[in-house]
């Protein structure tokens, strides 16, 4: 395009026409040339969107941890228009780049700040960064050891809420820009935490070496000192939701007061008890009354019973899946009228064994780092 009539057009006079398209297409013209890029990329362009613009909501993947690209890009779906987007981050003066998570409209992304020819397992040194991938701006966050962000879950909220979590310590950022420390005070390794407006919910296995027993424990931020204190969420009547469901992870519903539990629904209580299906259960934070979400419908379920482990990730009103070797991925959807459906992504992007690992992105073009 760099020798289109069209790239000798007023700066303003591109704005004024992209300005009428939704972001979904913004977002695939800045894939077209580095012309275009740099001009849906000004201040001048977003300021224009700010007030006109709703920000997008999409499925984005985690590459593989074996696969470093030498082009990074941030993939992901756009379930409005079923159709793969991709970012280019580029942009980013760092190498490994490995996104993890998002929050209003920012990405955050583990990243090694040495040249990796030098690097070492005994000096890599690990920085969290944030940034907008729709406009190129970024920000580092003081550097953690390599460990962290091996074993670390990273939660974030805002640019003032960001944490790490692991089974001994939790980390968060202060306004000197250190990481403070905090004891987890937890009975095993966190699973699936999520970050709720003010607090922390997160699964854990209370059971013996033999067999699991999993219970959920909440934390408030803002009571945190030294020490984060949990207490473990539990209501007589659940008798045994728990048991119910094989491997249950958390996934952010799409307000603070719901969450969803997501796991194979065990045939029996035996110890090797098959699964009939995946379940979708809905918490209610406030009165803590669970009802079921939905289901997998059973010709889909097929697909997965030969997988020995399959993962979970979404939020809002999508739940997305994955397993080995099935070369596609399982969507939930749920809609305003609280009617559900269950359909198939076709055309993931990357290499590997189809074992997939992601987050909701929800791109704006007027998140600041």
């Amino acid at each position: 395009m760099d020798s289109s009539p069209f790239n000798s057009l007023p700066q303003d006079t591109l704005h004024q026409i992209f300005c009428h398209l939704p972001l979904r297409q913004i977002a695939a013209a800045k894939c077209v040339c580095k012309a275009l890029y740099s001009t849906l990329s000004s201040p001048s362009f977003r300021h224009l969107l700010r007030t006109q613009s709703e920000p997008l909501s999409l499925l984005a993947l985690k590459p593989s941890h074996r696969h470093v690209s030498p082009h990074p890009n941030l993939h992901a779906f756009d379930p409005a228009s079923n159709q793969w987007l991709k970012f280019s981050l580029s942009f980013l003066p760092f190498s490994a780049l490995h996104p993890i998570t998002s929050s209003h409209g920012l990405l955050y992304l583990w990243a090694s700040s040495q040249n990796p020819r030098n690097a070492t397992p005994q000096n890599s040194q690990k920085a969290l960064v944030v940034c907008n991938p729709l406009t190129g701006q970024f920000k580092t966050l003081p550097q953690l050891g390599s460990a962290w962000s091996r074993h670390g879950s990273v939660l974030a909220g805002s640019l003032s809420v960001v944490l790490v979590l692991t089974e001994l310590a939790n980390f968060s950022p202060n306004v000197l820009n250190n990481w403070l420390k905090f004891s987890s005070n937890l009975p095993s390794k966190p699973r699936s935490p999520v970050l709720i407006s003010d607090f922390i919910l997160t699964l854990c296995d209370v059971g013996s070496p033999w067999r699991s027993q999993w219970a959920m424990f909440k934390t408030k931020i803002v009571h945190m000192e030294k020490t984060m204190q949990w207490v473990r969420v539990e209501k007589r009547e659940w008798g045994d939701i728990f048991d119910i469901l094989k491997r249950p992870r958390l996934v952010k519903a799409g307000n603070d007061q719901k969450v969803y539990m997501v796991g194979g629904l065990k045939s029996s209580y035996a110890l090797q008890s098959a699964c009939t299906t995946i379940l979708i259960l809905r918490l209610d934070l406030e009165s803590l009354e669970w009802e079921e979400a939905g289901r997998m419908p059973v010709e889909m379920y097929r697909c997965f019973v030969e997988s020995s482990k399959f993962k979970v990730f979404g939020g809002g009103n999508r739940v997305c899946f994955s397993a080995k070797r099935i070369g596609r991925l399982a969507l939930w959807e749920e809609y305003r009228n609280g009617k559900s459906n269950w359909r198939w992504v076709e055309g993931a992007p990357g290499s590997g064994d189809g074992l997939c690992r992601g987050f909701v992105f929800e791109a704006r073009l007027d998140a600041i780092p």
